[in-house]
């Protein structure tokens, strides 16, 4: 069997502590958060098998039950209870870490976050909104014309439809009239 090389053994002796540095730099902010992400996705799931466990258990109300199995179950759930209280742990460092690591950043807000396309590619300001107001309220105005004018030749339309459909039913009477 071989055994894997020692720090000193062929290798220069910072190998080790600049992978480790390396390591030690992408532990940021986001692969914290996405450990926090995971430690809860583990919680979660630990949660739900103690209950099926604890689902699954007898009470000892009297009724004779095995004491191995009991014995069993029990044990089970208390290794799970115990690995919840390490993920918990887990959680509670990754959250102190990311605390620190965000403690000397500015709070942004919200709006800010929020990306968004301009037209001239300035900043957002009065002028671009008071811009934008007009140029909506004049297409609304244009809007609310065809719509009247829409309006307008629908009842025009209908005028003439019900003009043909009486020439029509008195075209009809009078052949009738006329066999």
């Amino acid at each position: 069997m071989s055994t894997p090389p020692l720090a000193g053994a062929g290798m220069p002796p910072g190998a080790f502590s600049g992978t480790q540095a390396q390591a030690a730099r992408e532990v940021n902010t986001a692969s914290l958060c996405r450990i926090g992400q995971e430690t809860v996705q583990d919680i979660v799931f630990r949660t739900m098998e103690i209950f099926q466990l604890l689902r699954n258990m007898q009470l000892p109300n009297g009724v004779t039950y095995h004491t191995g199995t009991y014995q069993d179950r029990l044990g089970k759930l208390q290794e799970h209870l115990r690995q919840l209280s390490i993920l918990f742990r887990k959680l509670r460092l990754v959250y102190d870490k990311c605390n620190e690591n965000c403690a000397g950043l500015d709070p942004v807000p919200i709006e800010q976050l929020i990306p968004y396309v301009e037209e001239d590619g300035s900043k957002h300001d009065d002028r671009g909104a008071t811009s934008q107001l007009r140029f909506a309220t004049e297409e609304r105005r244009e809007i609310m014309e065809v719509n009247k004018k829409l309006k307008q030749k629908n009842q025009q339309l209908k005028q003439i439809m019900d003009q043909l459909r009486n020439l029509i039913w008195d075209i009809n009477a009078m052949l009738a009239m006329r066999n």
